[in-house]
């Protein structure tokens, strides 16, 4: 891979808490938050620590714990909003559709008959992330 890891990505600046986040968990490896700009209700993010723009350029053991997390977090999704099902996503540079270049994975419930909003530049309330990112962590402490 020719690019380089841009350690001022925004997820970046989050996991060094320059910026906040409504975390969901967190391990030596990983950190799931809600994402701020959600195609749904719960949309959250898994992010590896390890400075790596994407699954191209991962270590294997990183890798494997985001894997892991992305699984425990989707499963506490589903429970927390009772959904019908969870898209997964993960995207690997620019002409993929990656915007941040820091490893992540997108977990999204999915109910029958509800379209994904567009990702783009509207931001969620708070309030509304806040209660979301609770429900997720109730739904993971009873798994």
């Amino acid at each position: 891979m020719s690019q380089q890891y841009d350690s001022n990505n925004i997820f970046a600046r989050i996991l060094r808490g320059e910026i906040p986040s409504h975390k969901i968990y967190e391990d030596d490896s990983t950190y799931a938050l809600m994402d701020v700009m959600p195609q749904g209700k719960g949309h959250c993010l898994v992010l590896t620590k390890s400075q790596s723009r994407n699954l191209l350029d991962v270590g294997a053991n990183d890798l494997s714990a985001a894997i892991a997390t992305t699984q425990k977090i989707a499963q506490a999704v589903v429970k927390a909003f009772d959904a019908d099902g969870v898209s997964i996503a993960q995207f690997n540079e620019a002409p993929a559709g990656q915007t941040v270049f820091h490893l992540h994975f997108h977990i999204i419930p999915r109910f029958e008959g509800v379209a994904l909003k567009p990702h783009n530049n509207t931001m969620e309330d708070n309030a509304v992330l806040a209660a979301d990112a609770e429900k997720i962590r109730t739904a993971l402490g009873s798994l």
